[in-house]
């Protein structure tokens, strides 16, 4: 019978330990895909400490007068996803605010202007379908496929798990808190949006602020002009990039309110000559973080847990 108690003290050093709670306080996350989105925001925080985790810096401080917690998501959907959920699993979280530069897929948006999609999609969470003899397109009897496909690739609807129920149900769009959009409304309507990089590179338009509409998002760097037409002629969207869909869907699956400000860094396939992410990236992301900022001021703020 001494053999029990020894078993299960091995059983339990192989199983996986929960995620620890590194930081008692209420906050705020505030995340960024890569380093030139977050360092306005990161320079304007005060008191700032930093926790890594599995080589993720985690910066706890205070911005906008608001507790706070910014990281980096990394690029792409699986550190997006990963990123967000570690933040979620380790800090308290009361809401996830996303700053950073986007692909402009609607032809009445230009370089510099911040959209605020209502909600977003996984595009490339798709189907790569069959063809047949005369060239149709013949799905798999079990697809899930809201939008037509582009040649043969037909987005699906995204599988989600759902308590109590004991499949996975399907669907395309994640949204955005209404709550917090709401807020952003007030909130970033006196905002003034730089029209100028710091090389003196000026805008032929004063960038302006698209509240509501959809954003997509996928794996994928995002520059052709036919894939743009599609996006935004067949599924509506705004704005492409490469980490808020997944940053949503996480978001949503542990219950947390989040909102994405994203601005137009370039045209996803439609610049002129050639991609302008290198002439205006500081700049997109200077102004997505001013909307960030400017919300953050007047969220309000969760009281701390008593002593």
């Amino acid at each position: 019978m001494r053999l029990i108690p020894a078993l299960l003290a091995f059983l339990l050093l192989l199983a996986p330990a929960r995620a620890e709670l590194l930081d008692a306080t209420p906050r705020t996350a505030v995340m960024s895909a890569f380093a030139p989105e977050l360092v306005t925001l990161l320079a304007s925080t005060k008191d700032k400490k930093v926790i890594s985790v599995h080589g993720v810096d985690f910066t706890l401080g205070t911005l906008a007068g608001r507790p706070v917690v910014l990281v980096l998501s990394g690029v792409s959907m699986v550190n997006a996803a990963m990123t967000t959920q570690m933040l979620l699993d380790r800090f308290k979280v009361d809401a996830l605010l996303f700053s950073g530069i986007a692909g402009g897929l609607d032809p009445h948006l230009h370089i510099g202007d911040v959209a605020v999609p209502r909600r977003w999609g996984q595009y490339l969470e798709s189907h790569f379908v069959r063809e047949g003899a005369d060239g149709t397109l013949k799905p798999v009897p079990w697809a899930s496929l809201p939008y037509p496909a582009y040649g043969v690739i037909q987005p699906s609807n995204a599988y989600v798990r759902v308590p109590g129920k004991a499949e996975p149900i399907r669907k395309f769009w994640f949204e955005a808190d209404a709550g917090l959009m709401a807020l952003a409304e007030k909130a970033v309507a006196g905002v003034k949006l730089d029209k100028c990089a710091a090389n003196k590179t000026c805008l032929e338009t004063s960038p302006k602020i698209v509240m509501g509409g959809d954003g997509v998002s996928g794996p994928a760097f995002m520059d052709n002009a036919g894939w743009r037409a599609y996006l935004n002629g067949t599924i509506g969207a705004k704005v492409v990039d490469m980490e808020s869909a997944a940053v949503a869907l996480v978001a949503e699956q542990n219950g947390v309110p989040y909102i994405i400000f994203r601005s137009v860094s370039d045209l996803a396939g439609a610049d002129p000559d050639e991609n302008r992410i290198p002439t205006f990236m500081a700049l997109a992301s200077s102004n997505a973080a001013k909307l960030v900022t400017a919300m953050l001021a007047v969220m309000p703020i969760t009281a701390p847990p008593a002593p």
